[in-house]
């Protein structure tokens, strides 16, 4: 087996195929462990832990107080740098011991199809060599979009790939896109409290493939955390102006306004890396936007299979890492699932962070399925009152039948993450909430929120949504989208 390109998804198919006991190469033209890696997850997510971090100096109303602190953007952008060197080294060390033992072939150079089954790998110096492999995975990965009246350098305008070479805190910056990647370096910059941070919004609310309740109240901390979100803003033109950048909006409501900063961050999206693979050679179709229309990670081409950011499902590492292995299981084996997307748990690493798995009330209501919600406040979770962290709620909806299958389910609020594996498994296992209502949880903890919101739904919870009717709360919403309370 070969396979283009050792980011997650491409990592993932060759330890599979290790453990089928196959031969593989693994063709990479930059670096190991790609975008997911150097210039996505790892890097910014460990940026984002940095600024929480630092965010608590600040907090004056703990029961202590930080009299001085000192941020140091160059040790900041260390400690990223050591969290990127630790995870490169362990995939470098994994390829150097299946190398040894004869499994692994590793070729730096960039891959392209000769043939159906032959690819040509040319390396840094321009030298070619051609390999024969009986199946291919094309795990390509992606790269930022650019927009092309936007004159991006990767210095004063950049995208998240120019981040790393920013050699101190911008005293402002102009964010363009409002989705998950904006909204999280947003909340990074605004946590560091050293720059300020501007954020253009089409929509009337950031995230708008949320729930209402969640965008607004992440923008609403975002606000509060001093960034300026241009909410219903068009971008009519970005440009560079004397060393800084100069962005003009247009509003719904007729106004136009001009601005100036130092910098700008371009997070409109991602494309997949398909120029220069020969795909015509082997016969692999694209569709109009430059991606594989897959089943279940096979191409047109049986014994080729595309697995990550080339495919045009769902561009995560968790999903691209997943499909790098169902593609080598069908290759070599026969799946013991079918590979779906229904139950994939998500993070926003936001202020504060959200976690999602299934579906939300936004998508329910979309699909005309009715449901039953259980809605309740970080405030009456023991660990969040000892954490001074109640900023936050569950929400969880279930089928509006006996059984009480859950659909989804949303989380905003410290150690979000930590709240959805289980309900994930259930949607997984097509399994009701009366067997979450009865797992005994770790106390004090996060998760027990989700235990009460099972309860709730079955009738019997601790916490009394007749109580607190305003932050706990339980009802049904049907085809036409009219909610009754339970």
């Amino acid at each position: 087996m070969c396979v283009v390109g050792a980011g997650p998804s491409g990592f993932a198919a060759v330890m599979r195929a290790i453990d089928f006991g196959k031969k593989v190469a693994l063709i990479e033209r930059s670096k190991v462990g790609g975008a997911g890696l150097f210039n996505g997850a790892l890097s910014s997510k460990t940026l984002w832990e940095l600024s929480e971090s630092y965010k608590l100096t600040r907090d004056t109303n703990l029961g202590y107080i930080v009299y001085d602190s000192e941020l140091s953007f160059s040790s900041v952008m260390h400690q990223a740098q050591r969290a990127v060197v630790e995870k490169h080294s362990q995939l470098k060390q994994q390829i150097a011991y299946f190398q040894k033992s004869g499994q692994l072939q590793f070729f730096q150079g960039h891959g392209q199809f000769k043939s159906a089954h032959e690819i040509d790998i040319t390396d840094a110096e321009g030298r070619t060599q051609t390999i024969w492999a009986d199946n291919t995975v094309m795990a390509i990965g992606s790269r930022p979009r650019y927009l092309p009246h936007i004159p991006i350098d990767e210095k004063i305008i950049l995208t998240s790939d120019g981040v790393s070479a920013l050699t101190d805190f911008p005293k402002s910056i102009v964010i363009l896109g409002a989705g998950v990647i904006g909204c999280e370096f947003a909340t990074i910059f605004s946590n560091f409290g050293k720059t300020k941070v501007f954020l253009i919004d089409k929509e009337e609310r950031i995230l708008p493939f949320e729930d209402e309740d969640i965008s607004r109240a992440v923008g609403a901390n975002m606000e509060s955390n001093g960034a300026v979100i241009h909410h219903g803003a068009s971008l009519e033109k970005m440009s560079i102006v004397n060393g800084q950048v100069e962005y003009v909006l247009n509003y719904k409501d007729g106004r136009r306004e001009i601005h100036t900063v130092e910098k700008a961050l371009i997070s409109v999206g991602r494309v997949s890396n398909s120029e220069n693979l020969n795909l015509q050679a082997a016969g692999v179709l694209l569709n109009d936007k430059g991606n594989i229309d897959d089943e279940h990670t096979r191409t047109n081409v049986p014994h080729i299979y595309a697995v990550g950011d080339f495919t045009a499902d769902i561009s995560l590492v968790n999903v691209g890492e997943l499909e790098g292995r169902h593609a080598v299981e069908r290759m070599f084996g026969s799946p013991k699932r079918q590979l779906v997307y229904e139950n994939i748990s998500t993070i926003m690493f936001l202020n504060p962070e959200v976690a999602s798995v299934g579906l939300n009330e936004t998508q329910a209501r979309k699909k005309k399925i009715p449901y039953r919600i259980a809605v309740m406040h970080y405030r009456y979770v023991s660990r969040a009152i000892a954490m001074s962290k109640v900023d936050g709620f569950f929400k969880i909806l279930v089928t509006d039948d006996d059984e009480m299958k859950i659909l989804g389910m949303r989380v905003m609020g410290c150690h979000a993450s930590s709240t959805i594996m289980a309900v994930a498994l259930m949607i997984s296992m097509d399994i009701g909430i009366e067997h979450l209502a009865e797992l005994i949880f770790p106390h004090p903890s996060i998760p027990e929120g989700i235990q009460e919101c099972a309860r709730m739904l079955m009738g019997n919870s601790i916490v009394k949504p007749e109580v607190f009717n305003l932050d706990v709360r339980c009802y049904r919403v049907d085809t036409d989208g009219r909610i009754e309370n339970m």
